[in-house]
C-alpha cells in the first residue's frame, strides 16, 4: 500500500546519523546529517496539503481514509488454511515503527529480537524459549544468523553478533547511522546497509570494519533501507535515487551501480524513487522493484538493465524458476514473468490491506496484513484459498520459511509458526494481469568501475580476482 501522506512526509525528512563516536584510530566520523531548512519543510506540508486535502492526512483532521482495507470475505470456502502451531510474546513489539525485525531461523532453532533489546532463541516445534539475553540496545534490523553467529543492528547504529548456542555476546561495533535493513552474514563480512545510504563489511570473526561505502542520497528518501543480497562476485543493495549496485567484498568497492528508476517530477517529494525491497537473485539475473518506480530484471555479470516494467512497489517481492511475485504499492500482488516482466495475474481482494512480501510455501503464495491475518494464495493462478489471524497487530515483514512452515513476527511482540493445510487447487483464479508499461530508458547504461569489472573465465574456471584501480572512486573509505 502507499504509505499515507503523512506518513510518507514523515519517512522522507533527511536521514540522521546514530550517536557520534569515535572510531578506532580516534578519529571522528566524517559524516554530516544533511539540513533541510524549517521553511523547507513548511513548503513541503503545504504542498502536501494543497495535493491530498487535511481532511485525508491521519493527524492533520479528520478521520476518513480514502483507502479503506478490503474486508475479508468470511463466508468464502476456504479451500486451504493457515493452521496456527504455535504463538510466543517476546515482547512488547514495535509500537507500529516502520522497523526491519524478522525471525530468523538456522540449525534447528528461531531467533527472534525485540525493540527494547530482547533476543531469544526458540525451539521450532513448539515456540518454547530455549534461551534469553535481554541488553538495552534499541534493536531494529534483523537478526540474521549463520553456524555459531547471530548478528542484529539497532537504532542506534549498534551492531551486536551474538552465540546462537547460548546467546553469549562475541562482539559490539559501532556504525554511523542507523540499522532498518536486516544485517547480512556473506561469507566472512556481515554487510550492514544504513538509513544513510552507507555499507559496512564488518568482520564476521572480530567485529572489525574492513570497509565501508558511502553513497550520495537525495534531499527526500523513504525511511527503509534494503538489506544485501550475496552473488557470485560480492553482493547487490538497492539505495536511494532507484538505484542497484554491485559491490565486490574484499574492499568494498562497486563493480557496477545501475539506475532501475530515475527520479522523476516537480517535487522532491514526487522524486522519491528508492529501492527499499530487498533483490531477489535468480542464477545471474536479479530483480528488484522500486517505489514510485518499476519492476526491472538486471543481469548479475554485466549491471545491464534486461528490462523495466512500470509497477511500485516497497513491500517486497520473491521468485521461483516460472514466475516473480510481488506486492504492489497498493496491495495488489502480481505474477509477472521473469524474461520480460508480463504480468501473468493480478490478485486484488487485499488491496489497501498494508500487505507484506509473499512468500513461497510448497505450492502456495503466503502473505500477511496489517490485522495479524496470514493468506494463502495459489503460486499458479493467485487465487485466494484461505486465511487465519495469528494475532490482532500488524505483520509487516515478508513469512519466514524453513522446513515447510512459515514464522512471523508481529507488531506486538508476537512470533508465531504456521503450516499451510489443504490443497493449492480450485478457488477463484485471480483475473489476468493487465498489460504493464515497458519503461524504455535505454539511455541508462550502467556505471562500471574499469578496474574491477571482472573479465569472462574460461568454461569451468572461477573468475579472476578484479584488478587493483589506480584510485578509489569516491565514496570509498577504509579505517
Amino acid at each position: 500500500m502507499t504509505p499515507a501522506p503523512a506518513q510518507l512526509l514523515r519517512n522522507a525528512l533527511p536521514r540522521r546519523p546514530a550517536k557520534r563516536h569515535q572510531d578506532r584510530a580516534g578519529a571522528r566520523s566524517a559524516w554530516l546529517p544533511r539540513a533541510l531548512p524549517c521553511a523547507s519543510i513548511a513548503l513541503l506540508v503545504a504542498s502536501t496539503l494543497l495535493l491530498f486535502g487535511c481532511g485525508h492526512i491521519p493527524g492533520l483532521g479528520g478521520d476518513r481514509d480514502p483507502n479503506p482495507p478490503t474486508p475479508l470475505d468470511k463466508k468464502m470456502v476456504q479451500r486451504a488454511t493457515p493452521r496456527v502451531l504455535w504463538t510466543t510474546r517476546i515482547g512488547k513489539g514495535t509500537n507500529d515503527r516502520e522497523l526491519r525485525l524478522q525471525p530468523a531461523v538456522e540449525g534447528g532453532r528461531v531467533f527472534a529480537a525485540d525493540p527494547s533489546g530482547k533476543v531469544v532463541a526458540l525451539a521450532p516445534g513448539d515456540g518454547r524459549v530455549l534461551w534469553e539475553r535481554k541488553t538495552r540496545i534499541p534493536f531494529s534490523g534483523g537478526p540474521d544468523a549463520r553456524g555459531d553467529t547471530l548478528v542484529i543492528g539497532s537504532t542506534d547504529g549498534d551492531l551486536l553478533a551474538l552465540s546462537t548456542r547460548d546467546g553469549a555476546q562475541k562482539w559490539r561495533a559501532q556504525l554511523d547511522s542507523e540499522v532498518i535493513s536486516i544485517p547480512r552474514i556473506i561469507g566472512d563480512l556481515v554487510l550492514v546497509h544504513t538509513v544513510d545510504d552507507t555499507v559496512y563489511g564488518i568482520e564476521v570473526g572480530t567485529g572489525a570494519e574492513r570497509w565501508r561505502y558511502n553513497f550520495p542520497a537525495p534531499v527526500l528518501t523513504l525511511h527503509g533501507a534494503s538489506s544485501p543480497v550475496a552473488t557470485a562476485e560480492g553482493a547487490i543493495v538497492g539505495v536511494s535515487g532507484g538505484r542497484l549496485a554491485h559491490l565486490e567484498l574484499q574492499r568494498g568497492l562497486p563493480l557496477w551501480e545501475a539506475v532501475i528508476t530515475p527520479p522523476h517530477g516537480r517535487s522532491e517529494l514526487a522524486r522519491i524513487a528508492d529501492l527499499d525491497a530487498d533483490p531477489v537473485v535468480v542464477g545471474n539475473t536479479a530483480y528488484v522493484a522500486t517505489y514510485n518506480g518499476d519492476l526491472a530484471g538486471v543481469d548479475i555479470p554485466t549491471g545491464t538493465v534486461l528490462w523495466r516494467r512500470e509497477l511500485s512497489a516497497h513491500a517486497g517481492l520473491t521468485a521461483d524458476a516460472t514466475a516473480l511475485y510481488i506486492t504492489d504499492s497498493d496491495d495488489n500482488l502480481w505474477a509477472a514473468n521473469p524474461a520480460d516482466g508480463a504480468g501473468i495475474w493480478r490478485q486484488e481482494k487485499l488491496a489497501h490491506r498494508r500487505l507484506s512480501a509473499p512468500a513461497l510455501i510448497g505450492d502456495f503464495l503466503i502473505v500477511a496484513d496489517r490485522d495479524g491475518y496470514v493468506h494463502l494464495l495459489s503460486r499458479r493462478d493467485g487465487a485466494l484459498l484461505g486465511f487465519a489471524r495469528v494475532t490482532k497487530a500488524q505483520i509487516g515483514h515478508q513469512p519466514v520459511v524453513a522446513g515447510g512452515v512459515a514464522y512471523v513476527y508481529a507488531n506486538n511482540g508476537v512470533v508465531a509458526a504456521v503450516r499451510p493445510t489443504g490443497s493449492a487447487a480450485g478457488g477463484a483464479a485471480a483475473a489476468r494481469a493487465p498489460q504493464l508499461g515497458a519503461d524504455e530508458l535505454p539511455e541508462l547504461s550502467p556505471v562500471v568501475n574499469p578496474g574491477l569489472a571482472p573479465a569472462p573465465a574460461p568454461a569451468g574456471e572461477e573468475p579472476p580476482y578484479p584488478a587493483e584501480p589506480e584510485a578509489a572512486p569516491p565514496g570509498a573509505s577504509a579505517p
